[in-house]
């Protein structure tokens, strides 16, 4: 057979007529069940797929969600995705992943053909210096929104982390151990989410009087934290404990100490941020501030969920809490 399969190539090949197809493959009408059977036996058959486009400009729904995020191949990006994908397929939607790599131009024109599709739906972590125009086209477009990590605008749905509270929680840990030279590791630029995780981290030392600390930059990957942590230790080899900005640098920050012949928990401390799967099988296991991504990515797709369902309910704001999960990286400063 040549050319891509049709509604009238299936009710040929079904022997019925083609509204009765359209009835079946919708799932109303009082069709017989062997006339059902036939007809999804010649779909099956012929390989049909409903052309989802065509009955989105017939009912105004489009089933199609954009999640665009930036950094893809962080893990916890990646699970809090599967978070996502399970819930809203689970709904009947289909989800497409963009990565803008935290670029502000890129990420225009992802969101510019994502309005051309039609998309029925966006979650979005917004770039850093994402131009007001941006949220302006999309709020014009009346595309249901959920921002995620980053609140620049409150006219948009929004799930967010309690950031500061989670950073001085485990400094707060860090200081019970008896630590009093620590370190925030990891990011480079000042995005809000680490501006308020170093907040955090400098109103806990602040509490106890010890000072406002180290920041040391490092992007955000396994290997950057290997190599931004021996450098750390090498600047400041009076640090006995790190507050990682996320959980991939921790652990790079561990291999880096095990490489130099120091045991991440009894030599210096570490902990991290997010609890991704990694953090629980490292060896040794990350202390961190665990948020659940997977669970996340749920309360997400429902937000938005909720948003498409109701577009005229009151705009929400989630904030969630991260809990202190002590592994084996803290424990009490070396013995002078």
């Amino acid at each position: 057979m040549s050319g891509k399969p049709t509604l009238g190539t299936v009710a040929k090949e079904a022997g019925v007529s083609i509204p009765t197809v359209s009835q079946v493959l919708r799932g109303t009408g009082r069709i017989s069940e062997k006339t059902r059977d036939r007809v999804l036996q010649a779909a099956k058959t012929l390989h049909y797929v409903p052309d989802q486009r065509a009955a989105a400009m017939r009912s105004g729904e489009n089933r199609e969600i954009g999640f665009v995020i930036n950094q893809l191949s962080n893990p916890f990006n990646a699970e809090v995705i599967s978070g996502v994908v399970d819930l809203l397929e689970a709904e009947g939607y289909l989800v497409s992943i963009l990565d803008t790599r935290d670029n502000a131009g890129r990420q225009g024109r992802q969101l510019e053909a994502f309005i051309r599709h039609g998309r029925g739906g966006l979650i979005w972590v917004p770039a850093l210096a994402t131009p007001d125009d941006t949220f302006d086209l999309l709020a014009a477009h009346g595309v249901p929104t959920v921002t995620f990590l980053r609140n620049l605008r409150p006219d948009f749905d929004h799930v967010g982390l309690r950031n500061a509270e989670a950073t001085a929680v485990a400094t707060r840990h860090l200081l019970a151990l008896g630590h009093r030279d620590i370190a925030y590791f990891g990011g480079t630029e000042m995005t809000p989410v680490r501006k308020e995780r170093i907040a955090g981290f400098q109103k806990a030392l602040s509490e106890k009087g010890a000072g406002v600390g180290v920041v040391w930059d490092s992007e955000d990957n396994k290997l950057a934290g290997l190599n931004a942590m021996l450098d750390l230790h090498r600047t400041h080899p009076k640090i006995t404990a790190v507050v990682c900005n996320g959980d991939v640098v921790a652990l790079g920050a561990c291999l880096a100490l095990q490489r130099i012949g120091l045991a991440p928990g009894k030599d210096i401390s570490v902990t991290g941020f997010d609890d991704i799967q990694d953090a629980a099988v490292a060896t040794p296991p990350l202390t961190t501030m665990g948020v659940s991504p997977h669970k996340l990515g749920r309360k997400l797709a429902q937000v938005l969920l909720d948003r498409i369902r109701d577009p005229e309910m009151p705009v929400t704001v989630s904030e969630i809490s991260a809990d202190l999960i002590i592994r084996e990286t803290t424990g009490a400063p070396p013995k002078a």
